[in-house]
């Protein structure tokens, strides 16, 4: 399977990038429509029946997966 996601940088590119060439409703409105994230958390809860403690214990095995590596 592949997946194919649009994604937003909402920082800077760098520390010393304080990034104002956003206005802060733009980052805000990207975040909530369009985060890759968000969208399929959002279409495993609507289309396939998932709670959102199910999704919270996916997203901590996958935490776990990366930290360890």
């Amino acid at each position: 399977m592949i997946l194919e996601m649009l994604t937003y940088r909402y920082r800077g590119h760098s520390m010393s990038d304080p990034a104002k060439y956003r206005s802060k409703e733009e980052v805000q409105k990207m975040r909530t429509e369009h985060d890759a994230i968000e969208q399929v958390k959002k279409r495993l809860m609507e289309s396939h029946g998932m709670s959102e403690d199910d999704v919270k214990a996916v997203d901590k095995e996958i935490r776990g997966v990366v930290n360890q590596a």
